[in-house]
């Protein structure tokens, strides 16, 4: 350890020294030589790619090593500290390569080799991969890394050795002295400028906290290339071992954070928030000051500048050096991620992530920036996501805000941090930025506007003008007659006076020309630095704060019956739709590809006038005697077959599947039924019986009464039998049924079956099976139920009814879900005799089926699909659609099968086209991914490995494409 300090020319002649080194130059040959000299080794050579190091891996018959040779100006204390620092941190069993002697009991081989002066040592390989590649870090991977970073500097704390004190290109101590110096290596003006001005930036706020800053040993590089992970069962990542301790030294804590903030910035999307779940991760375990986590985002900024300059000058002495040339596009991402928001913005955010309190504005002793609104009384208008003033997409028009707020009595004003439902947009992966981080007023003409605080007034060319006070500036946009640009004023000095609109916006930070409005994710650190202006305004502005979401989940958990799951572990919180289209509480619109309820679309104008005006006159049961029950029955036989001449009216297609097996069973006089394996028909008692899909229920084949003959899965992508001419081969397993009842003497009542195989992904069954299928099961006195409830009512596209499909009638049409779009509303479908049947057992009753509500949505609903050309709809942009994820299918090999029509449509996963293993979590995982795009989708099937795709029928071609796009995205990225 030196006696001394260096001075800073030395310090930077050994930076300028270390940091121009190439790699050395080791040919195969003589690396094997070194091996077999010095270790007594043989085995294949691959190299694994380094900045100024040699690093080969060595698959030997004992096992994998790396082989690492350096220039021998590396002093070997250095390289001593790393061995002894393994060794420490393998005694605390953290997952570390051990170092292997050579034959004379050495680990660290001082050898010529070329001419070349090395130092040689020899690893164990930790078997698995780096991340440096993966396209896609999820926030639970970007913690791991922060985690792990925390519990190497924990670990290290307790650490010391001689070879910790020395002078590296990656100190971030000595950061602005190489910048300084390596500037010059940019060739391009602009980005010099840039970088100079940024990291200038970054000195400025670091210069006061750095005597604050403990140090200790640090790796310096815990990174997303020298970690190693491999994917478990589920497709998790986990962590294996932490390789390349070339940068142990001896410096300041926080540094080792920034290191891993930084690399995590290449996944970050240039999105530089997102990395805040690592910083989260590691205060949690190891604790930093606030000077520590102040000092964070300036040390992230200088070590993404060393990280481009360093490369760009070791492109200049080693332009050969593929590993750099490999990573300078990523590391001048990094730097442009990091650059991406304001430094304090960061600041906020790291300080809330590690859960310190923001800074505070005090604004006592300042002058009313409004006087004449003293006394006042101003309306306050909700813009937010449930606003009663948005109605019928009505947010959707350019200038919707400023017109409802112009309908309000003046003085009126937006609220301060509300989400703010016109803001958001659709069919796209970003965050729409809703949260409002200005107020926007509707003033009496001719309002005084003064300076709340001494200040000078700066005029912008977008027609804003900020004052800037010593603590603070204030926004404003609107203002008539304002002072010269670059005045100073006194508090209390006019400002000038409004127009009939005035934006106020507040902002902590004088460099920042703060944006109007905050995507969700940074909403909390922007409301820190912009903060709410009611003390100035006189008048209470802001918003109530949203609900917590995650308190909300746990009080359904605790009330309502968990077997009722909810979608994803984390779901949004979800109070507005429109069209195909579900809205959170925050503005964010998420493409609905799964609600097959909402037919129509989500808030039709149509559902809301129907229901309100029959509420408003009468809603009772269908033993009075009303209209819309007559119309209603009416409207339904016209679109069933002919022969078919009498309803039932129930709440759900569970009520519809129990009512036809009662049916079934009155009619045949028996109660045997065959049903079809896998397939899903309900929940009550008799529809649960026949329901064999385990993905609904995991014991359905244990828990069959004796009553239901399942039947083999007609599944022609994935059954015994493949291919759409398999109806003889699957219909065997059905003769053998019927057999064995018949061997019984019990008289059959019927079969059950979806005509579209519906939890399976809208597979079509085998051509031919429902005729001979029906054929021989009315041979025996039974009846034939179609289960429409999922595929009917032109979800299909090219049918109205699946049962068309299959040129088939069948006896008893069972539908339900979209024909209320949402409204409880369920319907059986059959023949005089059939319905009659059940007289002898009793009459039918449902309290709320055939209401009068549920009649006149149910009409409604009719006439919406055929004005507004859903079915259609469904035809046309479903071909499209099939047409695009077989484009999938035809191009990844993950995407095995693309199954169905219209809007009722499939996409299989599979990790093997021969053996269809399917891929249950890779299924899991792209439904998650979509949803952090913007898309709610969920698996089905029983192995949970195909996309269920069943979205309102008023999907547009442009949602279409954004759906499959994103899909390909994901599979681009890898699962």
């Amino acid at each position: 350890m030196s006696s001394q300090p260096q001075s800073s020319s030395a310090i930077l002649e050994t930076l300028i020294e270390r940091s121009a080194l190439p790699s050395p130059a080791v040919t195969a040959a003589q690396a094997r030589a070194l091996l077999q000299a010095h270790y007594g080794m043989e085995g294949e050579l691959t190299a694994l790619g380094s900045q100024q190091d040699v690093n080969l891996r060595v698959d030997a018959a004992s096992g994998r090593y790396v082989l690492k040779a350096c220039h021998a100006s590396y002093a070997e204390v250095e390289l001593q500290a790393q061995h002894a620092a393994l060794a420490y941190l393998h005694r605390q069993s953290l997952p570390v390569p051990a170092v292997q002697a050579a034959r004379d009991g050495q680990t660290l081989l001082a050898v010529e080799v070329g001419g070349q002066a090395l130092r040689v040592r020899l690893l164990d390989f930790i078997e698995g991969q780096p991340l440096t590649r993966l396209k896609h870090m999820p926030a639970q991977l970007m913690a791991a890394l922060g985690e792990l970073c925390a519990r190497l500097d924990q670990a290290l704390a307790g650490f010391d050795h001689p070879g910790l004190t020395r002078t590296l290109q990656w100190d971030p101590q000595h950061a602005q002295t190489l910048i300084a110096h390596l500037l010059s290596v940019l060739p391009d003006a602009g980005q010099r400028t840039r970088l100079e001005q940024i990291t200038g930036e970054a000195a400025a706020v670091l210069a006061p906290l750095v005597e604050a800053l403990p140090s200790q040993a640090v790796h310096l590089d815990i990174t997303d290339d020298n970690t190693v992970w491999a994917r478990d069962a589920q497709r998790q990542w986990q962590l294996q071992g932490v390789i390349d301790f070339g940068d142990l030294l001896r410096t300041w804590r926080v540094a080792d954070l920034s290191v891993t903030c930084a690399a995590l910035l290449h996944h970050a999307e240039g999105d530089p928030l997102r990395i805040l779940p690592a910083v989260s991760a590691y205060q949690a375990i190891n604790p930093l000051t606030e000077a520590e986590l102040r000092a964070l985002w300036p040390l992230v900024l200088n070590r993404a500048a060393v990280l481009v300059l360093s490369s760009e000058q070791q492109l200049a002495v080693d332009p050969d050096n593929q590993y750099t040339r490999d990573n300078i596009a990523h590391e001048w991402e990094i730097f442009d991620t990091a650059a991406a928001v304001p430094l304090a913005l960061m600041q906020a955010a790291i300080l809330q992530a590690a859960g310190l309190p923001a800074d505070v504005l005090s604004l006592q002793g300042c002058a009313p920036l409004l006087p004449d609104l003293r006394e006042q009384t101003v309306t306050r208008l909700d813009l937010g996501v449930l606003s009663e003033h948005y109605q019928a997409g009505n947010w959707e028009q350019p200038g919707c805000d400023q017109r409802l707020l112009s309908a309000q009595p003046a003085p009126a004003c937006t609220l301060h941090g509300e989400y703010r439902l016109s803001q958001t947009h659709i069919d796209r992966a970003d965050e729409p930025a809703t949260c409002a981080l200005a107020v926007e007023l509707l003033l009496p003409a001719g309002s005084r506007v003064q300076a709340p605080q001494a200040g000078a007034w700066q005029c912008h060319a977008d027609g804003r003008g900020c004052l800037r006070t010593a603590d603070w500036t204030l926004w404003l946009h609107g203002l008539e007659q304002s002072p010269a640009d670059g005045l100073h004023l006194d508090k209390g000095q006019p400002l000038g006076i409004s127009g009939a609109y005035l934006t106020v916006q507040l902002c902590l930070d004088p460099a920042i020309c703060p944006p109007r409005f905050a995507q969700p994710s940074h909403a909390k650190a922007w409301l820190a630095i912009c903060p709410s202006p009611a003390a100035l305004l006189g008048f209470d502005c802001d918003a109530a704060p949203l609900p917590d979401a995650q308190a909300l989940l746990a009080r359904r958990d605790a009330s309502f019956a968990r077997s009722q799951k909810h979608y994803y572990a984390q779901p949004p919180q979800i109070e507005r739709g429109w069209r195909n289209y579900l809205i959170d509480l925050q503005g964010r619109s998420y493409l609905d590809m799964l609600n097959n309820v909402a037919v129509l679309g989500h808030g039709h104008p149509r559902m809301a006038a129907e229901s309100a005006r029959q509420w408003s006159l009468l809603n009772t049961n269908s033993r009075f005697h009303y209209a819309a029950v007559t119309e209603f029955s009416e409207r339904l036989l016209a679109l069933a077959p002919p022969g078919f001449d009498r309803v039932f009216m129930v709440n759900s297609g569970t009520e519809a599947g129990d009512l036809a097996i009662r049916l079934a069973w009155a009619y045949s006089g028996g109660r045997d039924l065959l049903s079809v394996l896998e397939a899903y028909h309900g929940w009550s008692v008799a529809t649960d019986a026949i329901s064999t899909s385990i993905a609904d229920n995991p014991q359905a084949l244990q828990t069959r009464p004796d009553w239901v003959h399942p039947v083999e899965a007609p599944n022609t992508f994935r059954g015994r039998f493949r291919g759409a001419d398999t109806a003889a081969d699957y219909l065997a397993d059905v003769d053998a049924k019927l057999a064995r009842i018949d061997a019984s003497g019990r008289q059959l009542a019927g079969f059950m079956c979806e005509p579209v195989y519906g939890n399976a992904g809208g597979i079509a069954l085998p051509a031919g099976y429902l005729q001979q299928a029906y054929a021989r099961v009315r041979a025996r006195g039974g009846v034939c139920i179609a289960d429409e409830v999922q595929v009917g009512y032109g979800r299909l596209g090219e049918y109205f009814w699946g049962f068309e499909e299959q040129g088939v009638v069948p006896d008893i049409i069972t539908m339900a879900k979209g024909m209320g779009n949402g409204q409880p509303l369920g319907v059986v479908i059959t023949r005089r005799e059939i319905a009659e049947a059940l007289e002898a057992e009793g009459y039918f009753f449902s309290s709320a089926g055939g209401s009068p509500v549920s009649c006149r949505i149910g009409i409604a609903v009719l006439d919406v699909m055929q004005e507004e050309g859903l079915w259609h709809n469904a035809r046309e942009t479903g071909r499209y659609f099939k047409a695009r994820l077989q484009a999938l299918v035809d191009k990844y090999p993950l995407a095995g099968a693309a199954h169905g029509s219209g809007f009722y449509l499939g996409l299989e996963l599979v990790r093997d086209r021969q053996t269809l293993e399917p891929a249950t979590e890779e299924t899991m995982l792209l439904c998650e991914r979509l949803r952090e795009l913007g898309i709610f989708m969920q698996p089905t099937g029983d192995h949970l490995n195909i996309l269920k795709i069943k979205p309102p029928m008023c999907t547009t071609r442009t949602s279409v494409d954004y759906f499959v796009d994103c899909i390909e995205q994901v599979l681009a990225e890898g699962l």
